[in-house]
């Protein structure tokens, strides 16, 4: 095999016409959602700055950052007389960029450099790329969409409600149905740390948890236990992890009053399903106090989405974050946000079927011809019918009809017109339907009052 051929790296993917409208489709209906729900559309660079990106996602986000090497001579500012230097010493001297891990951090920066130029609460969509530096491996890529919704400038509850309801609408619209919106609180979570003895330990607690989905919970016990928490209390803990649907939620959150008296996440949470049962009949939302979610920047109530019967990460995640534009200069602005993975969402639809027969931008007409004087004849026919917005293509070259009809197949085209001397002089062409073979002659603006329609 040539060491030339080409490729793309590992975590990428190119997209042909078939996956951009698959691809395209899902983004238009979570965007037609955003909209309906009074969100604005912005857009960040691919790169920030790493003093932006860093110390937002935690030690283990921060190695996942993509960090982008200084242009021109990027060595010119290490010091060769120090010898082999570690990474990190390294690091500020060769790059001062890196592409964005998410849409959040952004966002906070966004804020706070906009904060004169945006009305609170400010609600806005972003739909956009990312890169994360991760093991490629089955809905994990290096390469991806989020579909980003967030509120910032408020702490009403209300707004958790609102993206719970637009996330229930999205995957409605979409046609898929069998998912399940796990909610927890940080501060329950943290309370529960030192509920078990691990103060100052809360965030070493939160990802010893969030494995609990993926690793036997007497692993998850014992390394709890090892961290120094108390075997007992954990017992107590284990009871209310497992899963609980939406019924069980008054008996829960009692349960865990009990351990917890006066905690702040209880009582959100307790308002959250009140208010939740004004605008979802039946919500498919579980409480799930083992769900911690990785990002060390969310503060209050967080969500995951998890589709039930195909085998692949969550499909959308979020969570409120009390301070993230602090950092940046801009202290005590609550926002709260969730983020679809458009990546990880088409690979559902795409196992479970769900993505609609008629799909894509087929082209409505293939203009075939005979000879140079009807393919000079088609151009005007062209563009009579483009005019009238109507997808054609005129087939561009004087080869055998066979041919260009078996193009016409290929590329899924509706329908087919010839052109020869013939249709030329009687200027009545035949328009024939590919998929049902029935076809008819007609004048132009006979042709343009039956292919019209279809573009309503």
């Amino acid at each position: 095999m040539s060491s030339n051929k080409p490729s793309i790296p590992k975590g990428t993917r190119d997209f042909g016409p078939t996956e951009m409208a698959k691809r395209n489709h899902i983004i238009s209906t979570i965007k037609t959602q955003f909209e309906l729900f009074g969100f604005s559309e912005i857009q960040t660079p691919s790169m920030e700055h790493l003093n932006v990106l860093t110390g937002k996602y935690g030690d283990e986000g921060d190695q996942l950052i993509f960090k982008v090497l200084n242009s021109g001579d990027y060595l010119k500012k290490v010091d060769q007389s120090q010898g082999n230097l570690d990474s990190k010493r390294l690091l500020p001297d060769i790059s001062e960029k890196g592409l964005r891990y998410d849409l959040t951090v952004p966002f906070a920066r966004f804020v706070v450099q906009n904060q004169n130029n945006i009305t609170f609460p400010f609600r806005r969509f972003q739909i956009q790329p990312v890169w994360r530096a991760d093991r490629p491996q089955k809905g994990r890529y290096r390469e991806f969409y989020q579909c980003d919704a967030d509120i910032i400038g408020t702490n009403s509850i209300i707004n958790e409600v609102e993206l719970t309801q637009l996330i229930h609408n999205v995957f409605h619209e979409l046609n898929y149905e069998n998912f399940i919106l796990k909610v927890n609180h940080r501060d329950i979570l943290f309370s529960i740390a030192k509920y078990v003895g691990l103060e100052s330990k809360e965030i070493q607690f939160a990802t010893i948890i969030d494995k609990l989905d993926k690793v036997p919970q007497e692993k998850v016990h014992n390394e709890l236990v090892e961290l120094g928490a108390e075997e007992s209390k954990l017992t107590d803990y284990f009871e209310l992890t497992s899963s609980n649907d939406y019924a069980d939620v008054e008996v829960l959150l009692t349960r865990l009053n009990k351990l917890l008296p006066e905690n702040k996440g209880i009582k959100d949470l307790t308002i959250f399903f009140d208010l939740l049962t004004q605008v979802i009949e039946k919500p498919k939302v579980e409480l799930d106090f083992s769900l911690a979610r990785g990002l060390s920047y969310y503060t209050g109530m967080i969500f995951e989405v998890k589709a039930k019967d195909v085998n692949i990460g969550s499909i959308c995640g979020g969570g409120r974050y009390d301070n993230l534009t602090g950092v940046f200069g801009l202290s005590n602005i609550s926002g709260v946000g969730i983020s679809f993975g458009l990546d990880r969402i088409m690979d559902v639809l795409e196992e479970k079927n769900l993505f609609p027969n008629l799909l894509g931008n087929e082209i409505d007409v293939v203009i075939g011809h005979f000879d140079q004087e009807s393919l000079n004849h088609g151009v005007m026919v062209l563009n009579s019918l483009r005019l009238s917005g109507i997808k054609v293509f005129l087939y561009p070259d004087v080869v055998k009809i066979k041919k260009q009809m078996t193009y016409a197949n290929k590329i899924a085209a509706r329908h087919t017109l010839i052109i020869g001397s013939e249709e030329i002089a009687k200027k009545r062409y035949t328009l024939k339907n590919m998929e049902t073979g029935d076809q008819k002659e007609m004048t132009i603006s006979e042709i343009i009052s039956v292919l019209k329609p279809t573009q309503l």
